[in-house]
């Protein structure tokens, strides 16, 4: 019995018309696979009890997570497999010289100027030597804020990672205002940390603890790499100031409020956040001259100005040579690498060994030259095909969206026409953006790795400088082609698809209806339901930060949304540690509202004919084992405890068993009251 109930490919068919009608349907459809890893389900599982473990079960219990990871599983299995692509064409390029067209050139001199570990091991730290004389000859709180200003620079990512750190003391992102989207703004962002977040800094857990402790031996470690005198007092200085700037950090909860965000004109800053010489530092950034700019977390920028202030100038100083040393770790001799790492990688995440240096050289040419990767890599493995099939997917996803909204029985007619709206403008991006980016302007000199990176840097950070007072491109993409994720852009009102994630196991030109919806589809709809989720909802069809609902409805929303994260809270992968329902709320509506929506668009596909039996699987098992096929996942201790810590998405286990929300789950998998997934139907969280 219990086999029975639980093999599901073992079920006979028990209606002969069902049957009949099912064999019609295959007749009529071209013979496609299920997409799915038959072998890598654990078939002796109930579903019911743990739905992440029977999809996945088995090729967890093979699978190891190879020694240079601190995660594995689909999502870095594609990374890998995107980074093997690039390798064939930057390699090429590195091989051309200056006899291949600019594009082909930049990206191969930087990629080689990285690979090129002798010439960099023979210059030792003589490449940072500028920066950290320029550091040491800072004399008063006025060259300080001079030099913290001509090193604010640009994050792409910053609009979807609201708890944005950098090891500079400030990140700068410009974009539309909050409340006036005709207009760009500079946006002022919280940073100054070495560790990922102020919980590292100020939790009491014992696991916290020990990693403070050699995080201040790693600081040392990097001052006595460098030739500094005395790096045990220098990194005690550095630790007390961290720790003193993450006491007066926004936590990630109050980072993703976006009304705490406020818009600081420009004679207000210094009354606003009094302690640094703001005239130096804006000048010194580039940005004088704006009349305003948006603080996102306001308390942290007075807190961190109070404390430029107040602290010894030999601290930050000391800082500053430090955070110097740690962004320019990689592109130095192999000490400076190998201490990064073990800090890094092996305490911080449990990861035990490096990862080959030609991938880590990839991801940097990658990132630093992102558009002109990303043309060599649509060139080759984009398809035209590939993108016409997902656009098709993702207008089945918005019509079906428009239908649940329609559907909604608790949405006043008045917050529907909103709604739609916005649901009407969404600019979805499949592929590569319509217009690339310039790299024209950006110098690569073959031989000088750090140098590189250092332009890279200062050249992303003017061309968004370039943007304020231009008029708003609503087509702009925030992720390269190469990257395996996807994005949505709430002040835009877009969604970005790149080209690397549209690759089995997400999507697969080869594969059914049924596995494309479950895996791929599910992620295109988490990224259309970000703009009605706790955040997305608070924007409307402009991009506008604006409240759009009546107050019933916005209270109905935010009570399934306390529902949901209340859910999660329950999850625990350990006795003292249990993921936040609240800090991870957005991506859990995200993933309730993506399934449900990719569902109903599945069945659209069908045009009202039954799926055919594959596999020995019908088509709804078949759609919800991709989705929980496409979450499969194994995470050492170390990077599980960090990613709850900082992480605004649950872990993969527990997303894996977002089917339990959904009502077709339940016949699918037979499941019955008592079993550990079960909910009562009232209990069922759906949002939309």
């Amino acid at each position: 019995m219990a086999k029975l109930l639980f093999s599901l490919r073992a079920l006979p068919i028990l209606c002969l018309a069902a049957f009949l009608a099912l064999t019609e349907a295959c007749n009529r459809q071209p013979q496609l696979s299920s997409g799915l890893d038959l072998g890598g389900m654990d078939e002796s599982l109930p579903p019911g009890d743990d739905f992440n473990a029977y999809s996945n079960g088995g090729w967890a219990r093979v699978t190891p997570i190879p020694p240079d990871k601190s995660a594995y599983g689909s999502g870095s299995i594609l990374a890998d497999k995107t980074r093997q692509q690039l390798l064939d064409l930057i390699q090429g390029a590195s091989k051309a010289g200056a006899s291949s067209d600019p594009v082909t050139q930049r990206v191969g001199d930087f990629y080689s100027s990285f690979m090129d570990e002798a010439a960099i091991e023979s210059k030792g730290i003589s490449p940072l030597k500028p920066e950290l004389d320029s550091i040491a000859a800072i004399a008063d709180r006025t060259a300080l804020a001079r030099f913290i200003g001509s090193h604010l620079r640009a994050d792409v990512d910053a609009l979807n990672d609201t708890n944005f750190e950098t090891m500079n003391l400030f990140g700068l992102w410009i974009t539309q205002g909050l409340a006036d989207p005709g207009h760009t703004y500079p946006y002022l962002l919280q940073g100054g940390l070495g560790m990922p977040d102020r919980d590292y800094y100020v939790s009491q857990s014992p696991q916290m603890a020990a990693l403070r402790m050699q995080y201040q031996s790693h600081i040392e470690a990097m001052f006595r790499l460098a030739g500094y005198s005395d790096p045990t007092a220098r990194a005690a200085r550095v630790f007390a100031l961290e720790t003193g700037i993450a006491r007066v950090h926004a936590t990630r909860t109050e980072s993703e409020d976006v009304n705490s965000a406020v818009v600081w004109k420009r004679e207000e800053i210094a009354m606003k956040a009094p302690g640094l010489d703001w005239a130096a530092l804006l000048e010194a950034a580039g940005v004088k001259d704006e009349p305003a700019i948006i603080a996102w977390q306001p308390k942290a920028i007075a807190g961190i100005s109070a404390l430029a202030d107040s602290q010894p100038l030999d601290s930050w100083k000391d800082l500053l040579a430090f955070h110097a040393i740690e962004e320019a770790a990689n592109f130095l001799p192999r000490a400076y690498v190998q201490e990064h790492f073990d800090f890094f990688g092996k305490e911080l995440n449990g990861t035990p060994q490096m990862r080959p240096r030609w991938q880590r050289g990839i991801d940097f040419a990658s990132g630093a030259l992102g558009d002109d990767v990303g043309k060599l890599y649509v060139d080759k493995f984009f398809p035209a095909e590939t993108k016409a099939k997902v656009e098709a997917m993702v207008a089945d996803l918005i019509q079906a969206f428009g239908r649940r909204i329609d559907a909604l029985t608790w949405m006043s007619p008045q917050t529907k026409i909103k709604a739609k709206a916005k649901l009407a403008t969404l600019k979805v991006g499949v592929g590569y953006p319509d217009k690339w980016q310039d790299d024209s302007g950006l110098q690569v000199v073959r031989g000088d790795a750090l140098g590189n990176l250092e332009r890279a840097e200062l050249f992303r950070y003017r061309r968004q400088l370039a943007k304020i007072g231009q008029p708003i491109d609503r087509g702009e993409w925030w992720m390269t082609p190469q990257t395996v994720n996807a994005v949505n852009l709430p002040l835009q009102n877009a969604l970005n698809f790149p080209a690397a994630i549209l690759q089995p196991p997400y999507f697969d030109a080869s594969a059914d209806a049924a596995h494309n919806y479950g895996a791929m589809g599910a992620i295109i709809g988490h990224e259309i339901s970000h703009s009605f989720d706790d955040q997305g909802s608070q924007f409307d069809a402009e991009g506008r930060l604006s409240n759009w609902w009546t107050p019933a409805d916005f209270a109905h929303f935010k009570a399934s949304g306390e529902a949901l994260a209340r859910q999660f809270d329950s999850y625990c992968p350990f006795a003292d540690l249990c993921v936040n329902g609240h800090q991870t709320l957005s991506e859990n509506i995200a993933d309730v509202a993506g399934l449900m929506t990719s569902y109903d668009a599945y069945q659209l596909s069908l045009e009202g004919k039954p799926d055919v039996v594959r596999d020995g699987l019908t088509g709804d098992q078949r759609f919800f084992l991709s989705f929980a096929q496409s979450w499969r996942e194994k995470i050492r201790d170390a990077a599980l405890r960090a990613q709850i810590a900082t992480d605004g998405h649950a872990p993969e286990q527990y997303r894996a068993d977002t089917v339990r929300n959904l009502d077709q789950w339940y016949p699918a998998f037979y499941l019955q009251p008592g079993q550990k997934l079960y909910l009562a139907p009232r209990d069922r969280v759906h949002v939309w």
